[in-house]
């Protein structure tokens, strides 16, 4: 193990377990129907909310159940060597994740609440440093709330059709030691990389993990999910700070 003196100092002067500094703001775009500016530090990631009538084909025999999507992209200038456009093909990268968003959103959402229409949260990362999936998936929930929120001042919706909130957070060891909230320096010498997306009352919905350089033992695993659970127990008292839904 690495010696504490040649440990990398962490961004913002972090601690192990401390996140970078966290801002959510919502109503950034008057045009969407919900929206969040997602802010991890140095990462940013817009998240915008549109509400269509109808579901896609596959879902019409759920009678009167909607749907719930994402999409992901990264802006070509959001890393420091520019990204190409995302056109006809995609990129595996993207798919996954949008797909995580989405199944992560949906796991909050009483579907056979929502009527037939489809809420398609847009992703798009103007500045990536690391997290931008969790930072996806974090604003996401705000951008939805917003929309939904929408819906029901409309009178479209007698309630909020949502259980509950969902935020995201990564952690990692690297250098040998357990890490929250990862930078993109952080993330790219990590030898283990984790992803934990969790809701407010302390479900865990999906883990992904990977050894990238060693493995990991079940000390380790605990460690990173004991910290990344309490990094969304945060993430989702800011989430209800900005949209009041648990007040």
């Amino acid at each position: 193990m690495t010696s504490s003196d040649e440990h990398r100092e962490r961004s913002f002067g972090r601690s192990v377990d401390q996140m970078r500094p966290i801002k959510l703001t919502n109503n950034v775009i008057k045009t969407a129907a919900g929206s969040c500016l997602s802010e991890f530090g140095d990462t940013r990631v817009l998240c915008c909310a549109t509400i269509e009538e109808g579901v896609p084909k596959w879902r019409r025999a759920s009678h009167g159940c909607g749907w719930v999507t994402a999409e992901y992209a990264m802006l070509p200038a959001s890393t420091a060597r520019r990204s190409k456009r995302e056109y006809g093909a995609r990129k595996g990268r993207s798919m996954e994740i949008e797909r995580l968003i989405g199944r992560s959103l949906r796991s909050v959402v009483r579907m056979e609440k929502l009527g037939e229409v489809t809420v398609t949260i847009d992703c798009d990362v103007i500045q990536a440093d690391g997290g931008t999936r969790t930072a996806s998936i974090t604003g996401a929930w705000v951008a939805l709330h917003d929309a939904l929120m929408g819906l029901v001042r409309g009178n479209k919706l007698n309630r909020l059709p949502l259980t509950g909130q969902v935020a995201a957070i990564s952690a990692g060891i690297v250098d040998g030691r357990a890490l929250l909230d990862l930078d993109y320096p952080e993330d790219s010498h990590a030898d283990v990389d984790l992803n934990l997306v969790g809701t407010d009352e302390g479900g865990i919905v999906e883990i992904q993990g990977t050894g990238e350089h060693s493995t990991l033992s079940r000390a380790q695993l605990d460690e990173l999910l004991d910290m990344g659970q309490a990094g969304i127990e945060r993430l989702v008292a800011i989430q209800n700070e900005v949209t009041g839904f648990r007040n």
